[in-house]
């Protein structure tokens, strides 16, 4: 699996925007936000994966490949990402 680097991801993003079709119930936040409502929303797809802000869902949603998020997680689970 290749090494993930976000601040990368982010620009090809921004550039090849690949919008799919998502609607607001397949979003999730995660369980850990409990009453915080300041969090991320999430929508895995088939087609890729989709993150909005929860506080305000309505603007930018960023959408990413299956390929690109597993190397996030990956990143995230193998503290690349540790401060």
């Amino acid at each position: 699996m290749r090494k993930f680097h976000f601040q990368q991801l982010l620009v090809k993003e921004v550039m090849n925007n690949k919008q799919f079709a998502v609607k607001d119930e397949d979003f999730k936040m995660s369980i850990w936000t409990g009453k915080h409502i300041h969090c991320v929303e999430v929508a895995i797809k088939p087609e890729g994966v989709a993150i909005r802000d929860s506080i305000d869902p309505t603007k930018n949603t960023l959408y990413f490949s299956r390929g690109d998020w597993d190397a996030f997680i990956k990143g995230v689970k193998d503290g690349q990402f540790d401060l």
